[in-house]
């Protein structure tokens, strides 16, 4: 299986040697969506980054979370578990791991509201196990992950 994303940044009349040139730029999905993307300006501040912009740190606290949320619907649906919504407030940590900055630590919180009964914890715990054993995201990266239900 192959994806392809359009990653597209242009110069803009910067004089791009002196590090004084904007980090926005756009990324385009196979289905045609595009996202305003910038560096984080945590990392390169405004103007040459834009705060409103998703940067590649955010995108990937979404792909984890998105990931894992999607597995766990596909494993709840036959097991008959109607879920109604759910709502992750994932958290990243970006630290120093020898001597280099990376996002060591994602941290997902997720709030899940049930049609009728919910299931009991064991079993959402059980379903949270097995969407982090199961999402690709998950299996793809170094990052520790950790579910906070």
């Amino acid at each position: 299986m192959k994806m392809t994303v359009e990653v597209h940044w242009e110069r803009e009349g910067a004089v791009f040697t002196d590090k004084r040139y904007s980090r926005a730029h756009t990324w385009r999905f196979d289905g045609g969506h595009v996202v305003p993307a910038s560096a984080s300006p945590h990392i390169v501040p405004i103007p040459y980054s834009v705060e409103a912009n998703v940067d590649p740190e955010e995108a990937y606290i979404a792909a984890i979370s998105s990931c894992h949320m999607l597995t766990f619907l596909s494993l709840a649906a036959p097991k008959r578990i109607v879920v109604e919504s759910y709502t992750d407030k994932a958290t990243g940590v970006m630290e120093k791991v020898d001597g280099k900055l990376v996002v060591s630590r994602v941290e997902l919180n997720p709030t899940i509201t049930y049609a009728g009964e919910a299931p009991a914890a064991a079993m959402e715990a059980e379903l949270h196990h097995s969407a982090h054993e199961q999402c690709f995201i998950a299996n793809s990266v170094k990052t520790h992950i950790e579910v906070i239900p």
